[in-house]
């Protein structure tokens, strides 16, 4: 199967991506994978990147694609993908759909991840990060035994500004922006299918795989 997932930002993409493409036994293929993988090996393509990245700047969309063509032709994925952040938008998508023409194949299915808005808030704003181990913790759903206080090596906790209920929103609002046309790309192609994204972790990773699974082949 060939499949992308999208979702705003706190829908569990990361997570959900890593356990549906373990059951399915297909590699899962991040754009923040690829460009750490690299940036790290010191590619022609890393080096661009992060000539960009140094100035602050986003790495265009054709660095990018250059990145997901060269880790889509490795021997993993001939059988099948899952693609977790790209593609971002409709160019993107029809620069990939191109790409798989060419190959002689296509995608097979385009997952999205439907959560709230104030459900993603909740879930974002309601993090904490310990100042010395980096442990993340949850003031609902993981929340420490003392208030503030790592029970992990007794650290400070803090919350990210990327945290921040003004933040997450303003995120949201981009993605709607970005994603909205992505997305109603997708349907228009008729391979766009949503799954409630609130719940359990196992929940949402059955529903995904149930809605999957007439797909598989």
């Amino acid at each position: 199967m060939r499949i992308v997932l999208v979702g705003p930002p706190g829908a569990g993409k990361g997570t959900q991506a890593q356990f549906i493409a373990s059951h399915l036994a297909i590699p899962k293929i991040s754009t923040g994978d690829i460009f750490r993988h690299n940036v790290t090996n010191g590619t022609p393509l890393g080096r661009q990147a992060k000539e960009y990245m140094n100035r602050g700047d986003l790495v265009p969309d054709e660095v990018t694609i250059a990145m997901v063509r060269d880790r889509l032709g490795e021997d993993d994925a001939q059988a099948g993908f899952l693609l977790d952040g790209f593609p971002r938008n409709v160019p993107q998508a029809e620069t990939l759909k191109k790409l798989l023409t060419d190959w002689g194949t296509r995608l097979t299915v385009v997952l999205e991840l439907v959560v709230d808005e104030d459900e993603v808030v909740r879930r974002l704003s309601g993090r904490r990060t310990c100042r010395r181990c980096e442990r993340v913790w949850h003031i609902l759903f993981d929340p420490p035994t003392r208030d503030g206080i790592c029970d992990a090596c007794g650290g400070e906790l803090f919350q990210r500004d990327d945290d921040r209920e003004e933040t997450v929103r303003h995120r949201l609002e981009v993605y709607t922006k970005q994603t909205a046309p992505l997305v109603a790309y997708y349907a228009d192609e008729g391979i766009l299918i949503g799954i409630d994204a609130t719940g359990p972790v196992e929940e949402i990773t059955e529903r995904a795989l149930a809605a999957l699974r007439p797909f598989a082949r």
